[in-house]
C-alpha cells in the first residue's frame, strides 16, 4: 500500500501533466496532505476560493491518478481550516505512514554507484538513534533515490520497532505548518507533534533556507530530538555548505552525523536498474535491448522508469516487437542531451514563490507591499538572467510594460551592490534549487 504522501506527490505530477505547472501550483501550492483514511485522501486548503477551484478543476484528475495507483476508487476530500482544527482537536495529525513494499532496501539498486548510502540507511533503520549516524543526511540530484531510501528507512523502522513514533515532513510543509500554527495560536501542538517523534524524516530540507522563523523552530526541534537520542534523517538536493541562506548553526548541526551523497547510477548500475524494472513491468527484453536503454537513458532513475513505461505502452498498444531497432524509435526523443534542461518563466516563478512563501497570484497582482515587491523583483531578475526572454516578453508574462521590468532589474542590480550580500545569497539559493531540479 502506498503512503499518503507518495500518493499526493504522484497526483500532483499527474495534474501538472494535464493542466500545466502554473495552474497546478496556483491551485495546489498551499494544500496540505492530511492522510489516507477509508478510501479517502484528505487534504486541507485554507482558501475558500482555492478549495472550490480544486474541486472544480483538479479533483477528477487527482482521483484518476489515485485510481491508477491504488487500482480502486479513492475519493479526494478537501478540508478548510475549521475541519482541520476539528480533526486536530480529536486526533494527533501527521502524514499516515503505510508500509509500502515499493520502497524497500531490497529493491533499491545501489550497484557500484551507491553502496555506502544504502548501508548507512540500513544501519539507521536497524539502530535508530545511534549517535554516530544522527543525523543521517542524504543529498543528491533529483531522481537518484533519496526519497526511496527515506521511505525505506521508515518502512523498516515501522516493521522492526512498531512502538516508535514516525514523523515525515517536507521542508516546505514544515514552513507552511509553522506559519499556520502561529496564525491560529497552535504553536504548542505544533512543537509537541515534532518534538515527540522517535524518528523524524525530513525531505527536501533546502526549502527552509532563508526562512528565519522556520530555521529558528527547526533548530530547536533538532536540538531537542538530538539531545534525547532520537533519530533524524534529512534529504536535500545539495550539501548544507552549498545553501547560502541556511544559518551556520544549522549547517553545523547537519554535519555532526553522517553525510552521504547519492550519485547518478553509472553504466553498470543502469543495466541492473533497467533489467530489474523491465522485469517488473513484464517486458521480456534481451540483453542487447537492456544495454541500449541503459546507454540511452543515463540521467537518473526517473528517466529510466519513464522510458520503460513508454516502451511498455507502445508494446501494448501496437504489438511492437521488443527489438533494439523499435526501442530506438520509441526513445528517439529521450536521452541525455549533455546540457542543462531549459528553464522557463513558470519554473523560476514557482521556485521564487516557494522560497519567499508567497502565492503566485500575489506576485502577479498590483500589490506593492515589501513582502510581495521583493519576490516580484527577484522573479523578474532571475527570469531575465536564466531564460532567453526579453524585457517586453517578461513584461507580458507579468501583465506589465517592459519599462517596469527594466526598472525592477536595475533596482535589483543596485540593491545587490548595497545590501551586504543578502540578496546575492537569496539569488544563489533560488538558482541552485532551480538548476538542481530541472
Amino acid at each position: 500500500m502506498y503512503s499518503a504522501a507518495f500518493a499526493w506527490a504522484r497526483a500532483i505530477s499527474y495534474v501538472e501533466e494535464q493542466l500545466g505547472a502554473l495552474i497546478t501550483t496556483t491551485w495546489l501550492d498551499d494544500a496540505e496532505i492530511i492522510g489516507l483514511e477509508d478510501d479517502k485522501l484528505i487534504i486541507c486548503s485554507p482558501s475558500d476560493f482555492r478549495r472550490e477551484q480544486i474541486r472544480r478543476n483538479c479533483q477528477r484528475y487527482i482521483e484518476e491518478a489515485l485510481k491508477e495507483l491504488y487500482k480502486r476508487d479513492i475519493q479526494l476530500v478537501v478540508w478548510g481550516r475549521s475541519e482541520l482544527q476539528e480533526h486536530r482537536d480529536t486526533k494527533a495529525i501527521g502524514p499516515v505512514w503505510i508500509r509500502d513494499p515499493n520502497f524497500s532496501f531490497e529493491n533499491f539498486i545501489a550497484g557500484t554507484s551507491n553502496p555506502i548510502p544504502l548501508r548507512a540507511a540500513i544501519h539507521v533503520a536497524r539502530h535508530p538513534g545511534d549517535p554516530v549516524y544522527d543525523p543521517l543526511y542524504l543529498y543528491g540530484a533529483p531522481g537518484v533515490g533519496k526519497t526511496h531510501l527515506l521511505y525505506a528507512i521508515a518502512n523498516a523502522v515501522a516493521e522492526r520497532f512498531p512502538e516508535k513514533k514516525l514523523v515525515y515532513v517536507r521542508g516546505e510543509q514544515f514552513t507552511n505548518e509553522l506559519v499556520r500554527a502561529i496564525q491560529t495560536s497552535g504553536t504548542m501542538s505544533f512543537k509537541k507533534r515534532y518534538r515527540e517523534a522517535d524518528v523524524l524524516l525530513v525531505d527536501d530540507i533546502q526549502f527552509i533556507a532563508g526562512k528565519e522563523s522556520t530555521q529558528e523552530e527547526f533548530f530547536h526541534t533538532f536540538n531537542h530530538l538530538y539531545e534525547h537520542g532520537k533519530q533524524i534523517v534529512i534529504t536535500s538536493d545539495r550539501r548544507p555548505s552549498d545553501m547560502a541562506t541556511l544559518e551556520d548553526r544549522l549547517k553545523g548541526r547537519f554535519g555532526v552525523g553522517v553525510m552521504v551523497q547519492i550519485t547518478p547510477p553509472d553504466a553498470d548500475t543502469r543495466v541492473l536498474i533497467v533489467r530489474d524494472k523491465a522485469k517488473k513491468l513484464g517486458l521480456g527484453l534481451d540483453e542487447a535491448s537492456v544495454e541500449h536503454i541503459a546507454h540511452k537513458l543515463c540521467d537518473d532513475v526517473r528517466q529510466i522508469e519513464g522510458g520503460l513505461h513508454k516502451i511498455r505502452a507502445f508494446h501494448d498498444l501496437s504489438d511492437m516487437p521488443l527489438t533494439v531497432e523499435h526501442i530506438t524509435q520509441v526513445l528517439a526523443d529521450m536521452g541525455s542531451s549533455g546540457t542543462e534542461a531549459p528553464i522557463d518563466a513558470d519554473t523560476v516563478l514557482r521556485y521564487v514563490c516557494r522560497y519567499y512563501g508567497v502565492e503566485q497570484k500575489q506576485i502577479m497582482s498590483q500589490q506593492r507591499s515589501r513582502n510581495v515587491a521583493e519576490p516580484r523583483r527577484v522573479a523578474m531578475y532571475l527570469i531575465r538572467s536564466l531564460t532567453k526572454l526579453s524585457f517586453p516578453d517578461i513584461g507580458r508574462y507579468f501583465g506589465r510594460d517592459h519599462g517596469t521590468v527594466h526598472h525592477a532589474v536595475k533596482k535589483m542590480e543596485s540593491d545587490l551592490k548595497s545590501d551586504g550580500g543578502r540578496l546575492a545569497a537569496v539569488l544563489q539559493d533560488i538558482e541552485a534549487s532551480i538548476k538542481s531540479n530541472t
